[in-house]
């Protein structure tokens, strides 16, 4: 059977598949990433990872795949195919499109994607947002990132860095952002920032977002307002967003979006009494979970094939321009 890989690689983690052509889901997998053997294990962790999906394809299907798509978290060139910083990774200027279609046979077309931005791609196409035509996907985890959803596509920026909405400064003068920054939205409103808020005001060190929400819908007071002051903070953030970006659907996704009304009634009344003049956006929960970034990947596997793509000559087996580097 026909078919294309899909790899989504995290932090810790690997998942992957081998989709058909029709979008049947043929085969999936979960790998470690050998992160603790630093950044250059992770690369061959992938590579390794990547000729294993596809002889089990060939093995298993009778052919192997025609084509790979893989994500990865950090800043991504996708159009040269670079994995230009990517967060908790440890690398810089990794040519993973070019070592990758060297490894599989120097053929194989192969999509170079953010993992955001993949996850998004997924859900507008397949998930909460198909439909939509213009959504918002927001992923609120330990960072928070996104993706701007147009059509059947996601709108990456002149450099890869389009949707980074948390990076817009809610609380000028407040927490300091990992960016450098002070008041960002991911500073105050994601998983990382409610678990540092209620580990200090609960006076246990090792709180997390979870214990937070758990302790909110125990009625707890303290809690409760540490819960408000990042959902209001969040609320900011998507009126900024929405404004600008004037999406009809804004989808919520990552471990924050797992706590259900918790999260999406105060934060859909947060966004309503913040509106002016803009439509209200319809404000809705991910719905594909851990399989977005796979399936997101899969879709841009088999749209080059779909486009009858070609070798492009950085991604030679000689490696291309842009060497790798380590930090």
């Amino acid at each position: 059977m026909r078919h294309v890989i899909a790899l989504d690689v995290g932090r810790t983690g690997m998942t992957a598949a081998l989709v058909g052509l029709d979008g049947t889901l043929l085969y999936e997998a979960r790998r470690a990433t050998g992160r603790e053997h630093g950044p250059a294990a992770v690369v061959e962790s992938i590579l390794g990872f990547a000729m294993e999906l596809r002889t089990h394809g060939r093995t298993g299907f009778g052919t192997a795949a025609e084509a790979a798509g893989v994500a990865v978290p950090g800043l991504v060139d996708a159009e040269r195919g670079v994995a230009v910083h990517s967060a908790g990774l440890g690398w810089r200027n990794v040519p993973l499109r070019g070592l990758l279609r060297h490894k599989l046979g120097g053929r194989i077309p192969v999509a170079l994607a953010q993992d955001v931005h993949a996850r998004g791609l997924a859900e507008g196409r397949v998930g909460a947002g198909r439909g939509a035509g213009r959504f918002l996907f927001v992923s609120l985890g330990t960072a928070v990132a996104g993706a701007i959803g147009v059509d059947d596509g996601i709108e990456s920026g002149s450099g890869g860095r389009a949707g980074e909405i948390g990076h817009v400064v809610v609380r000028p003068g407040g927490p300091v952002c990992g960016c450098g920054r002070r008041g960002c939205l991911e500073a105050l409103a994601s998983a990382a920032a409610i678990g540092r808020a209620w580990a200090a005001a609960s006076g246990a060190p090792a709180a997390d977002a979870a214990d937070c929400a758990e302790a909110v819908r125990a009625g707890d007071a303290t809690a409760t307002g540490v819960w408000r002051a990042a959902v209001d903070a969040l609320a900011d953030g998507l009126l900024t967003a929405h404004t600008v970006l004037d999406p009809r659907t804004l989808i919520i996704g990552g471990p924050l979006a797992e706590t259900g009304d918790l999260l999406f009634v105060p934060l859909r009344a947060a966004v309503a009494e913040r509106l002016t003049f803009q439509k209200p956006p319809t404000i809705v929960p991910a719905a594909l979970g851990d399989a977005a970034g796979r399936l997101g990947v899969g879709l841009l596997a088999r749209d080059l094939l779909a486009a009858g793509a070609t070798a492009r000559p950085s991604d030679s087996a000689q490696g291309g321009p842009v060497s790798a580097s380590f930090a």
